[in-house]
């Protein structure tokens, strides 16, 4: 099988475009809460904007007042109670604004996870072959609330930006048109900036995105492969090259927060040199009687108001091209290849109570993981109902691959398979999968009970053949000395031995009670004792039933009915054991050199 690579691409300029396409249509349907969201958004700017002419009148009244050393308290108490419920209901407006988006951006983010849940189901194994489980993982988890976190910043952020700045610019021509096209004319250089700043910003955040990715590869690696790592002394070496991709996500996150954090500053250098033109001007102005004091309190306000509304622009583009870089990672696995629609398929053997015979024919059989290098070029066998079918071979001859193939976890390139004279593309995958029961190399336990890691899928087992299966698999006694027996709770499977845990996927096979089996490698990680023990429950598992058994331990296949002799994705030599020793040709050399020792 490939070696798994991380294949994760920075998105092109095509992708972002269409990534950001696919986010806006994602959105559609919570358009009438987005809709109720923007109008109270709009409530809020309305509110923002009349409140510095209210304070332009409270000056003025006190002001003036002042002048006359007479001050009316009721009217200025009056336009203190105004300008505090604009504030007021400011405030509830802006908080059912940000709960409706918060509430979209979850479902939003909910409904991601789903779809990318679903198509972890769909996607071909071959996928897996070419990417790090580590960074599928980040997709799923950091990109997906990368996603959720940044758009629900943008989207209101960016409406209420767009909002405030029209209507600050019309309440500020209305008010002293002389002054607003002074705080207009440094416009200029604050969309300079921040162009400059944005263009420089999203290749970073892009990068991010994909260091990340590739951290949390490292990570899942590092902790999959523990021991291992720790039987060869490569801590040390493993530790240092998780560390250089550490340090590089630390460079490259500075350098991206370091060009955003400088949009903050940037806008504040710009709005100080407005708030010094507005204050010369306005002296201008009011030294010659065209405005009062208050005028110029209240645009003081306004170029705040003003500010503040571009550098939310700036970062809410900055959440954009998060979310932009992020989704370009989501809808990239989104719409990875899936396996082909079987909708239209029926059943073929599994229907009406017929029971299948286990017939198995190859035809022809050509395939490669990668089209342009095809291990098995062209293989025929017929498999006789109820044989138990031997496949030995050296290592990366494809025997595994000759499983995987039975079991349609990868297509065909060219002939076919049959199983009782029917092509298993006929059939649906579920089918296919449910003919045969397997026992793999590699045990995995799932967090539960022991009963439902032994029954996993299956239904309608009683305690009293759960029992049973448990002795015919050789751990009934193990089980009965844990702690609840069968109700066992597993939480981390480093607590069971991988005998143990080979022994009860062979239960789990059992159970399933499939009219066809794949045992690949099923006595690797046990000992010789206890190999003697599941060779005797497998010999009567496998009595009647269609059996692949894959070994390297010849002496376990010796009474197999046929041998089938792989070598570099052919079948070289086949036939029983006594009939292969006999030619003294490849098998005899594989079984000799196994036992040259004895």
């Amino acid at each position: 099988m490939m070696g798994r690579k991380n294949m994760t691409a920075v998105p092109s300029e095509g992708n972002k475009k269409g990534s950001m396409k696919q986010l806006l249509k994602a959105l559609k349907p919570y358009i009438p809460q987005i809709m109720v969201s923007f109008i109270c958004i709009a409530a809020s700017t309305v509110l923002s904007v009349l409140a510095p002419q209210w304070v332009s009148k409270l000056t003025n009244e006190i002001n003036d007042n002042a002048l006359k050393h007479s001050i009316d308290l009721q009217k200025i108490a009056n336009f203190g109670i105004v300008l505090i419920v604009f504030y007021s209901c400011n405030a509830i407006f802006n908080y059912i604004s940000n709960f409706i988006m918060t509430t979209i951006t979850q479902r939003f983010a909910k409904k991601i996870r789903g779809e990318i849940s679903h198509k972890i189901n769909r996607v071909p194994l071959k996928y897996f072959d070419s990417h790090l489980y580590g960074d599928t993982l980040s997709v799923i988890t950091n990109d997906v609330d990368t996603v959720g976190q940044s758009m629900d910043q943008a989207v209101s952020m960016f409406f209420s930006s767009a909002c405030m700045l029209i209507g600050v610019l019309i309440a500020m021509f209305v008010t002293a048109w002389q002054m607003a096209l002074t705080v207009l004319s440094t416009l200029p250089l604050m969309l300079v900036m921040l162009f400059i700043l944005t263009k420089i910003a999203l290749p970073q955040f892009e990068r991010n995105q994909k260091l990340l990715g590739d951290l949390n590869g490292k990570v899942e690696e590092n902790y999959s492969g523990a021991t291992v790592i720790k039987a060869f002394g490569a801590g040390a070496r493993k530790t240092e090259e998780f560390e250089k991709t550490n340090r590089t996500m630390r460079k490259a996150i500075f350098k991206a927060n370091s060009i955003a954090g400088f949009m903050q500053p940037a806008m504040t250098f710009v709005s100080y040199f407005a708030y010094a033109a507005v204050c010369v001007v306005g002296g201008l102005l009011m030294s010659n009687g065209v405005i009062q004091l208050g005028t110029i309190s209240a645009f003081l306000i306004y170029i705040n108001l003003f500010q503040n509304p571009l550098s939310q622009l700036a970062q809410a583009m900055n959440s954009m091209q998060m979310a932009t870089a992020a989704s370009g990672r989501v809808y990239e696995f989104l719409e990875q290849e899936e396996l082909s629609d079987e909708a239209g398929k029926q059943r073929k053997l599994l229907t009406d109570g017929k029971t299948v015979r286990g017939e198995v024919e190859f035809k022809n059989v050509r395939f490669g993981y990668n089209p342009d290098k095809i291990i098995i070029s062209d293989f025929s066998a017929k498999i006789r109902s109820g044989m138990k079918v031997a496949i030995v071979g050296p290592t990366g001859a494809g025997k595994t691959t000759l499983v995987n193939l039975l079991m349609r976890f990868y297509e065909l390139n060219g002939g076919d398979i049959l199983i009782d004279g029917v092509s298993i593309k006929d059939m649906p995958r579920e089918e296919v999968h449910d003919i045969f029961g397997m026992v793999l190399q590699d045990t995995w336990m799932f967090e539960g009970t022991i009963r439902d890691n032994i029954l996993f899928s299956k239904t309608g087992v009683s305690d009293e053949q759960l029992d049973g299966i448990c002795k015919e698999a050789g751990i009934y006694h193990y089980v009965h000395t844990l702690p609840g027996g069968l109700d066992y709770y597993v939480e981390n499977e480093a607590n069971i031995s991988g005998g143990q845990k080979q022994l009860i996927t062979i239960a789990r096979a059992m159970a399933e009670n499939s009219p066809l089996l794949i045992l690949d490698e099923a006595t690797s990680n046990v000992d010789t004792r206890t190999e003697e023990v599941i060779q005797r429950a497998m010999d009567k598992l496998t009595e009647g039933r269609t059996s692949f058994v894959i070994a390297h331990r010849l002496s376990t296949i010796k009474n197999a009915d046929l041998i089938l002799v792989m070598r570099d994705g052919n079948i070289v030599e086949q036939g029983s054991h006594n009939v292969l020793m006999a030619q003294n040709g490849f098998y005899a050399g594989l079984y000799n050199s196994q036992f040259a020792g004895e």
